[in-house]
């Protein structure tokens, strides 16, 4: 599948946001309702592009997936020390899954890292069921950090992320 990695475009935020919330609600990594302030989080992607970029997979006119790109500090970003870009809310249309998009968008915050200066590592948090995922970050050369792994939820015991980090 041809398809070409971008910033998105306002005219897009609606349907990355569906896309961003039925991935992680179909695949059960959410098992809150709709009403979820997260799942709301993730829907919003015109707040998430006022304050990071946000890029797109598309092709033929359509979004087949989206990430966060949050190049330093701020408040998109959750775990990104001085030095470092992180990736946020990474999804795929689950129609377009392994055509390779994930991957490309991934790749693509990487090379944006690379050309922000004075970073050092990319770093992302990820859900521990998320293996495929996991067996993505680490094929591109992230290593996990779990001394960096955190929860979003403190009273919730099972919400602990796990982190990935790659050096540039």
């Amino acid at each position: 599948m041809d398809f070409e990695i971008r910033p998105a475009t306002a005219e897009e935020y609606d349907t990355l946001g569906e896309i961003t919330a039925r991935a992680y609600l179909g695949d059960g990594f959410l098992d809150f309702g709709e009403d979820d302030s997260y799942l709301q989080e993730l829907r919003s992607v015109a707040r998430r592009a006022a304050a990071a970029e946000v890029l797109v997979a598309a092709a033929d006119g359509g979004v087949l997936g989206g990430v966060t790109f949050v190049p330093r500090g701020g408040p998109m970003a959750d775990i990104a020390r001085a030095g470092e870009a992180e990736i946020r809310m990474l999804a795929v249309a689950s129609e377009a899954r392994g055509a390779g998009a994930g991957e490309a968008l991934v790749r693509a915050c990487v090379d944006r890292a690379r050309s922000v200066p004075g970073c050092a590592r990319v770093v992302l948090s990820t859900q521990r069921t998320m293996h495929s995922a996991h067996r993505l970050y680490e094929r591109l050369g992230f290593t996990r950090t779990p001394d960096r792994d955190w929860n979003p939820l403190p009273e919730l015991d099972d919400i602990t992320l796990l982190t990935y980090e790659l050096t540039l």
